[in-house]
C-alpha cells in the first residue's frame, strides 16, 4: 500500500468514528441524576412514592395541547431501546402519562404519533376521563424533551460504520471481473 493509500485510508477511519455517534436523547448533565431503577409500572400504580424522582420515559404524543400555565403532552408510554429511543411496537405499552412543559411549546410541533424521550421529574398523578372510564396518569415535569423526527431515526439507525465487498464478472467470450470494497457511515 504506497503512502498517499495509507494516509487516505486513515483518515476515512477516523471520519467514520466520528460519524458514527447519533443525538444524544439525555444530556450527560442529567444521566447522573437519574432513578434508573424506577419502572414506568411502578410508577402507574404508586405514582407518589416517585414524587420527585428524575426518571426517563418514552413515547408516542397522544395529545397536546397548551393551557396558560404548561404545555401537556399525553403520551403512551412504550418501552426504550438501548438509545432510548422507543418502541414502534404500541401493543408493547404499559400505559399512558402526561408531560408537562411550562416554557412555550407549540402543540402544533407535536402531531400525534410523534416519538419522544422524556427526562423528568415525577410531581404526582392526576386523574382525568379516558373514554368511558376514570384514568390515574402519572405526571412528569420536563427536564429535557427528545423528538424522535424521521431524520434522526434515520441517523441513528444508520449510525456506525458498515462494509461490504462486492464481486462481479461477465460472461460472452470476454474475460472480466472486479471487486469493489465500500466502507459506509
Amino acid at each position: 500500500m504506497n503512502g498517499h493509500l495509507r494516509k487516505m485510508t486513515v483518515w476515512g477511519f477516523a471520519l467514520l468514528a466520528g460519524c458514527a455517534s447519533g443525538p444524544e436523547a439525555i444530556p450527560d448533565s442529567l444521566k447522573s441524576h437519574i432513578d434508573s431503577q424506577a419502572s414506568f409500572q411502578e410508577i402507574l400504580q404508586q405514582p407518589e412514592t416517585f414524587q420527585g424522582k428524575l426518571v426517563v420515559l418514552g413515547g408516542e404524543v397522544l395529545h397536546a395541547k397548551r393551557s396558560s400555565e404548561a404545555t401537556q403532552l399525553e403520551i403512551l408510554q412504550l418501552p426504550l431501546d438501548g438509545s432510548n429511543r422507543p418502541s414502534s411496537i404500541k401493543t408493547d405499552s404499559q400505559g399512558r402519562f402526561l408531560a408537562f412543559e411550562h416554557a412555550f411549546l407549540d402543540p402544533a410541533t407535536f402531531p400525534p404519533g410523534t416519538r419522544v424521550t422524556v427526562v423528568g421529574k415525577v410531581t404526582g398523578g392526576q386523574t382525568a376521563q379516558l373514554d368511558e372510564m376514570t384514568y390515574q396518569y402519572p405526571t412528569l415535569a420536563i427536564k429535557h424533551l427528545h423528538v424522535w423526527n424521521h431524520e434522526t431515526e434515520e441517523l441513528q439507525g444508520a449510525s456506525g460504520p458498515w462494509y461490504g465487498i462486492f464481486g462481479g464478472g461477465s460472461t460472452g467470450g470476454r474475460v472480466g471481473g472486479g471487486v469493489g470494497i465500500g466502507i459506509g457511515f
